[in-house]
């Protein structure tokens, strides 16, 4: 259904890498909370479609945006396509991620084609996607949430680059938080080890991670989601925040 249709005028939100895990969980809570969803993906049809049938069943209206978003040209059209369907958006997630699993101190792996591939979607696309969304946002006065990592602070993760990446999205997030203001808020939820496919074969990390946890258990999406939705709808007075989701681990300082 397009802006002229009876859906005219309904919050919207989209969610960068929506087809599983986090962004999956996000977009059904979006769509719970009777937002029309923008269901962004790169490569996974098949489980796209199936985060398209779980808004709907939650009786929500969603549309499917193919793209990898380390491309301007395919951001500006994700956001496009988005805003032609419902004629606005109010909510922008950038969760979309990529990685390369490479121990800490295996540096000639971590070559230049590693660095490009990590900041070009974790970096450079989550600041077009917010750069293409920033007008509309603004007329709505609607909000950014980003998808970081705990690894940004603690230096530790699948890879230095990610590491790396991670502390740029948090520093964006805080400088989007200036630049957008007063109209649009602008923060970010930096999870622990979350149990998604990203982690499924590497048991060994959330294991390490959770004997250092307090509460002793690693996340699950919802558990990220439950702190995306706050910032999204459950505020109006919180910007430039991180928000640490990894049940206490980061009191261990590792």
């Amino acid at each position: 259904m397009s802006k002229t249709g009876s859906n005219a005028g309904r919050k919207v939100a989209l969610v960068t890498g929506a087809a599983t895990g986090i962004g999956r969980e996000v977009a059904i809570r979006m769509a719970r909370a009777g937002l029309a969803v923008g269901i962004n993906y790169s490569k996974s049809q098949t489980e796209a479609e199936e985060t398209l049938a779980l808004v709907q069943a939650q009786g929500g209206e969603g549309i499917l945006l193919k793209g990898k978003i380390g491309s301007d040209a395919v951001a500006r059209e994700i956001v496009a396509r988005c805003v032609g369907e419902w004629g606005g958006l109010d909510v922008v997630v950038n969760n979309a991620a990529t990685t390369h699993f490479i121990g800490l101190t295996d540096l000639e792996s971590a070559n230049d084609e590693v660095w490009q591939d990590i900041f070009s979607v974790n970096v450079f696309g989550g600041f077009q996607i917010c750069r293409a969304a920033a007008p509309h946002l603004k007329a709505r006065h609607g909000n950014i949430v980003n998808i970081s990592s705990v690894a940004a602070a603690s230096g530790v993760g699948s890879s230095i680059p990610y590491s790396a990446s991670k502390a740029a999205v948090n520093t964006m997030t805080k400088s989007l938080s200036k630049a957008l203001a007063p109209e649009v808020r602008v923060n970010a939820v930096a999870p622990g080890p979350v149990k998604t496919r990203w982690l499924k074969d590497h048991q060994q990390m959330i294991d390490a991670a959770v004997a250092q946890t307090p509460l002793k258990r690693a996340a699950d999406p919802g558990d990220i989601a439950d702190a995306v939705m706050f910032l999204a709808l459950g505020t109006t007075l919180v910007t430039g925040q991180i928000v640490v989701v990894d049940g206490g681990r980061t009191l261990s300082g590792v």
